[in-house]
């Protein structure tokens, strides 16, 4: 069977390292992006120039209708899709929650939670032979993430408790669905949130003493969605350095 893959969110960090290993190990591969076209753009040529097959799609995967776009777009160029990565993820400037407005938790909601839920959905629906899906979760899932980012926790929470449910509801028509949950890794994502160097302070309550790079994020990834962890469903792996 041909591999195809959407990662959702893979024009920078976790996602792009995803989207070029997998590009490596034989799928064909959507970057998908919501607003960085000239990062999706340069992470496809980057595949393409190896050899590989990937597509670069715009597509705000926290509305239905881009969704359904981005899987017509990709089954178009690639074909069927029998691989899904949900790493679309967003925080704003760490803040307690009593300081937080509900505009910001419901749209740190909408972009990490309802995304994974339309995504799987319509993977669901697209894969009639199987498939396996990973869902980009978060350390921040287990801690809560206190004064920082306790909205992005729960939603990434929420992420899990989907996750779980419907690796059940999955797994009699052989689609394994699975989670992957990063701890401190060096992306973009803390400048985000406001502190660029959020890993390095972090650094001395890691076990391993030190924060993690997209790339062994992506590794976790790959080897869920592979032929290695075919008995594998409703499991979560944190890669985060023993935290």
């Amino acid at each position: 069977m041909n591999k195809v893959a959407i990662v959702t969110g893979s024009s920078r960090g976790i996602g792009a390292a995803t989207a070029r290993l997998l590009a490596a190990r034989g799928y064909s591969v959507c970057v998908n992006y919501r607003s960085g076209a000239s990062q999706a753009e340069a992470v496809v040529s980057e595949i393409t120039d190896q050899g590989g097959s990937a597509l670069a799609c715009q597509a705000d995967v926290s509305q239905e209708h881009d969704v359904i776009a981005l899987f017509d777009a990709t089954e178009k160029a690639l074909g069927p899709v029998t691989a899904l990565v949900n790493n679309v993820g967003v925080l704003f400037t760490q803040s307690r929650l009593v300081d937080m407005d509900v505009e910001r938790f419901n749209r740190v909601m909408t972009t990490n939670t309802t995304s994974c839920f339309l995504c799987c959905r319509e993977a669901m629906r697209r894969m009639p032979d199987g498939g396996a899906i990973v869902n980009v979760s978060s350390l921040a899932a287990r801690t809560g993430s206190p004064f920082e980012y306790v909205d992005y926790a729960a939603s990434k929470a929420a992420m899990d408790a989907l996750t779980r449910g419907l690796s059940v509801e999955a797994a009699e028509r052989n689609i394994r669905i699975n989670g992957v949950r990063p701890g401190f890794i060096h992306t973009d994502i803390h400048a985000d949130g406001g502190e660029p160097g959020r890993v390095d302070r972090l650094t001395p309550s890691i076990p391993l003493k030190r924060g993690g790079q997209p790339e062994e994020v992506a590794n976790a990834i790959a080897w869920l969605l592979s032929d290695e962890a075919t008995y594998v469903t409703g499991t979560f792996l944190d890669v985060a350095g023993g935290r």
